[in-house]
């Protein structure tokens, strides 16, 4: 990934190339208005190059059109990665070989606790925290607000440190609970506003 001269390139996987596409260039299309881009893709080699349409740079435009990149090729669906549009909205990635030996087995393991069994605990964290989770090949991608994706990533490094879930899903219900006394703090003006 790089950035050079006003434009950012990135590859991601070949399997992932169509549905960024879209159907009949659709997703491509409406990133590309939506931001004010050019996406290049060279479909042999998932190079993808975005660049500002008609030479005016906006960087963070440019972030934004790669960050939806990245969580389409992550395994999100392009309706859910189109919410990284949003200046509230992060992506955050976890590589999961990072907390093992790499090994296959140990990848695929650490996946199926995040997963669990029948998608529950993927599942729980998303309902509890509001974040929506990928779990893509060895990589856990969350996409959320500053908050939700915070909580989510403790969650799942809970998680594949070996943390039972019935622990993981208390965490998830204190944090719940903390993050609505923040947002009414905010809204309301604090604990010292006088309504």
């Amino acid at each position: 990934m790089g950035f050079i001269g006003g434009t950012v390139t990135l590859a991601i996987d070949k399997d992932r190339i169509g549905v960024l596409i879209g159907e009949h260039g659709k997703v491509k299309r409406h990133i590309e208005e939506l931001l004010g881009v050019k996406i290049e893709i060279d479909s042999k080699t998932g190079e993808v190059r975005i660049s500002p349409k008609d030479n005016k740079l906006e960087p963070l435009k440019l972030m934004k059109a790669r960050d939806i990149i990245r969580a389409i090729s992550y395994g999100f669906n392009p309706d859910v990665a189109l919410m990284l549009a949003d200046d509230n909205m992060f992506l955050e990635v976890i590589d999961i070989k990072q907390y093992c030996s790499g090994r296959r087995e140990d990848i695929v393991r650490i996946a199926g606790r995040i997963i669990g069994e029948r998608g529950k605990a993927r599942k729980m964290i998303e309902e509890l925290t509001g974040a929506h989770i990928s779990v893509y090949r060895q990589y856990v991608a969350i996409i959320g607000d500053y908050d939700q994706v915070r909580v989510a990533k403790t969650a799942i490094e809970m998680l594949i440190r070996g943390r039972q879930h019935a622990t993981v899903y208390k965490y998830l219900i204190r944090a719940r609970r903390e993050m609505k006394l923040r947002h009414l703090g905010l809204w309301y003006g604090g604990p010292s506003s006088e309504l």
